[in-house]
């Protein structure tokens, strides 16, 4: 997104934010009304074209999601997606990709509050690896021509008490609404997401042997000062990796020996 646009994704993580922060806030109800709100307004381009419209009052866009969404949602759903159009967008679709993001945010919400999202992070990447390395699976998942409810069977079967319901809803929205993404990247963009939660960069770490519990602690702190965030780790095994491991944060790729990696960030932090 870019300007516009971009400061009123801002203001709605805001208030999203505010919102969520109430015990009594029911974060995964919020996450499944952002997400019908969302598919609404990816169907109708007319509706999204209004509320996007810089030439219409500001208040009169609110109050028009007011009577479309009263009583289909609850008052607080109404009122963020209210607080949304209210702010200007740069075009209509970033208005339904923001919605879609705090949908997303409110189910990893609901996951950081049972304490359940290093899992729903883990589960996601897990899963991302199983379907690039089943073509049948991804191609089940991605058929245009597969119903949603054959889909969402499947990913039940597949996820349904073996993860977190959080990992299992954000997973079925993705297969089941992809909005042109593709499923890799749509997993990425969870992944991201998720960690962002704790203001953490991922690390997808492949290496030629799993890792001990103190390699992933000492590279863990060793990313961490290397690129000033608090690193969660993707582990990943493949005995064909050269130099033992494989380290991927966002662009950029180091590969390596852990010992040189771990030599060079102890170097780092000394000078």
């Amino acid at each position: 997104m870019n300007g516009a646009s971009r400061e009123a994704l801002a203001a709605g993580r805001e208030r999203l934010d505010a919102l969520t922060d109430s015990a009594s806030a029911d974060a995964a109800r919020l996450a499944d009304e952002l997400a019908a709100v969302t598919a609404l307004l990816d169907r109708e381009a007319g509706l999204r074209r209004v509320l996007t419209d810089p030439a219409q009052p500001a208040e009169a866009k609110a109050e028009l999601v007011q009577r479309l969404l009263g009583g289909q949602v609850g008052g607080t759903t109404a009122d963020l997606v209210a607080g949304l159009v209210r702010s200007r967008w740069s075009q209509p679709r970033d208005l339904v990709d923001a919605l879609e993001e705090l949908a997303d945010t409110a189910d990893l919400t609901a996951a950081q509050r049972s304490g359940d999202l290093d899992d729903v992070e883990d589960e996601l990447f897990r899963f991302g690896r199983i379907v690039s390395s089943s073509t049948g699976l991804r191609a089940a998942l991605t058929d245009r021509a597969a119903g949603t409810a054959a889909k969402t069977e499947l990913l039940h079967r597949l996820l349904g008490g073996r993860a977190r319901p959080a990992t299992e809803r954000l997973v079925t929205r993705l297969v089941t609404v992809p909005r042109g993404r593709s499923l890799e990247a749509g997993l990425e963009s969870l992944s991201k997401l998720a960690a962002e939660r704790r203001d953490r960069m991922v690390a997808v770490v492949t290496s030629a042997v799993p890792l001990s519990e103190t390699q992933k602690r000492r590279l863990g702190a060793a990313l961490a000062t290397l690129y000033g965030r608090t690193m969660h780790l993707n582990l990943d095994v493949d005995p064909e990796v050269l130099g033992g491991i494989r380290v991927q944060v966002g662009d950029e790729v180091i590969n390596g020996s852990l010992a040189d990696r771990l030599d060079e960030a102890a170097r780092r932090m000394a000078s």
